[in-house]
């Protein structure tokens, strides 16, 4: 029995290892494309780069929320229950929930859809160049819901490959048609940026429309697999049609609040940002999109919340699974392994990002106001940590089947965002809603990691010395990646420019190299890495020559 429950825990970690490397790939790859996009882009937006991103912004925030809604937590939550009825053996029950689920997402997609386009008026925040854009951002929201569950009735499966390919290649045809229209528009054509700017977002359809494409393949070759689980299943679980849409239902509406929480908090600040600020200062719209666009646009394309995002989707099943065979110990073990991947990785990829903010800046946003746009990224950085763990640890309540106690607690930092909002942004400008949303999440993980501790527990020892380890070696990464930034820059300084974009993507390379290796050569030595990947670790301390 302890054998098997040993073995049980190796698969688990290796499925989620196996999870998180395809879904962190698919979001390193499309956050890659994501952020570089942005420096031919602003080329040829010129001087009115800063005032697009900020319109960009402005209208993505609102089509987020609006495509939470249609998305209607339903893929987590058809991934939660396929995974459910797949650990009992009643594949066909699984299918039943994905045809119905489709059903919902179908129509809150078109519902959705035609709010967000009718409705733009109202909702524009009384900027009228808000209303192009959320018009064409409408038909994405037609595709993307059904897309989304897709993706999740594959990571029922714990089949990740299709979701991160599939997220790929959405990426990477959203980005071609955004820089192809902007070069036609911009500089062939000498157009209105603002409608330069609805093309850019009207690529986020033509982006939904392949990465639907791509599920569509991979869904017919895995057909056959599909039907033969089904052809095997138990079948003595009958599940009535009403039953099913209950079942997505009540799971689903949870995932739609704490889904959409980060959304919620940048909204917050979308309407109340400019309010604030001209109360505290005498700044014209122009220098106030500019300050928003920094802390609101441009550093999130370049933090790495993806990456708690990509641990977050495979967390869901895999605790589904657990709960449904009344595993105790293999749910304590999951939600350790969770923690302690989500440490291994993010705590080094933000505090990396804040050391090289300063040149990582200049390559993708140039030296307009690069001082305070570095600043904003360090501290954005540093903030990601609690955004990245609450979208985690959320998606750990939601696997366990906490939802209502999750949405609860997230009500309750957001109560505490709104109450520092208008104190943190008069006295610290951009600065102030990163902290106060850095509060109110911090706040919320709190009550949620204190609540999965009494309930279900912890490997506690495992996550001490875990966190004491590796946040030593991140800060020591920290100081050599900061050390080479700041030592290149002044090596730079006697012959030449060392704020040039180019000079500036060779620091960030090299501190990058600097500090990537010193965190693995550390992590490999003192064995730390092993407690998160298991005996992949021996594979990689003998393939670098590490004792």
């Amino acid at each position: 029995m302890i054998e098997n429950n040993q073995n049980q825990s190796e698969t688990s970690r290796d499925q989620m290892l196996s999870g998180s490397a395809w879904m962190t790939a698919g979001s390193i790859f499309s956050r890659f494309l994501g952020a570089v996009y942005i420096i031919p882009w602003g080329i040829w937006f010129g001087q009115y780069f800063f005032r697009a991103n900020a319109l960009y912004g402005l209208g993505y925030n609102i089509y987020s929320f609006f495509l939470i809604a249609a998305i209607a937590g339903i893929p987590s939550a058809i991934a939660k229950q396929v995974a459910h009825y797949n650990a009992l053996n009643e594949y066909g029950v699984g299918v039943r929930l994905y045809k119905r689920g489709l059903v919902l997402a179908v129509a809150t997609g078109v519902i959705c859809a035609l709010i967000l386009y009718f409705g733009a008026p109202l909702i524009d925040g009384g900027n009228p160049y808000v209303i192009p854009v959320l018009h064409s951002l409408a038909w994405a929201i037609l595709i993307i819901p059904t897309m989304s569950l897709t993706r999740g009735y594959f990571q029922g499966y714990q089949q990740m490959a299709p979701s991160a390919i599939s997220q790929f290649i959405e990426q990477l045809a959203r980005v071609a048609y955004m820089l192809i229209t902007a070069f036609i528009m911009m500089r062939l054509l000498h157009g209105s940026w603002v409608n330069a700017v609805s093309q850019s977002t009207f690529a986020a359809f033509v982006g939904a429309v392949a990465g639907l494409a791509t599920l569509g393949v991979y869904y017919l070759r895995r057909r056959e697999d599909f039907q033969y689980l089904v052809q095997n299943s138990n079948n003595e679980i009958h599940v009535e049609a009403k039953q099913l849409y209950q079942e997505i239902i009540s799971q689903a509406v949870p995932f739609i609040v704490l889904g959409a929480g980060i959304t919620i908090f940048m909204l917050i600040d979308q309407f109340t940002f400019f309010k604030i600020m001209r109360m505290a200062t005498d700044y014209n719209y122009a220098t106030l999109s500019d300050l928003y666009a920094m802390f609101a646009v441009n550093s999130n394309k370049l933090i790495t919340i993806s990456l708690a995002s990509a641990l977050a989707i495979t967390a869901v099943p895999m605790l589904s699974e657990a709960l449904t065979r009344g595993d105790d110990e293999e749910i304590r073990k999951q939600n350790s392994n969770v923690l302690a991947l989500f440490m291994f990785v993010m705590i080094p990829a933000a505090l990396g990002m804040a050391a090289i903010a300063g040149p990582l800046n200049r390559v993708f946003y140039g030296t307009n106001q690069q001082a305070l746009g570095a600043n904003i990224l360090t501290f954005s950085s540093i903030i990601s940590i609690p955004m990245g763990m609450f979208v985690v640890i959320s998606a750990v309540m939601q696997g366990l089947s906490q939802n209502k106690r999750a949405v609860k607690f997230f009500a309750i930092g957001t109560v505490v965002k709104f109450v520092l909002q208008w104190p943190c942004t008069y006295f610290l400008g951009s600065f102030g809603p990163l902290l106060s949303t850095g509060i109110g999440l911090t706040v919320a993980n709190w009550l949620i990691l204190r609540y999965l501790n009494r309930h279900f527990g912890f490997k506690k020892n495992m996550l001490d010395i875990g966190f004491r380890k590796i946040t030593k070696y991140s800060l020591l990464m920290y100081v050599a990646a900061l050390l080479t930034v700041y030592g290149l820059n002044f090596v730079v300084q006697l012959v030449g420019n060392p704020l040039g974009r180019v000079i500036s993507l060779i620091v960030t390379l090299a501190a990058v190299a600097v500090g990537g290796l010193i965190y693995i050569y550390l992590a490999l030595k003192s064995r730390i890495a092993d407690m998160i990947l298991g005996p992949r670790s021996d594979k990689l301390r003998r393939l670098l020559n590490i004792q």
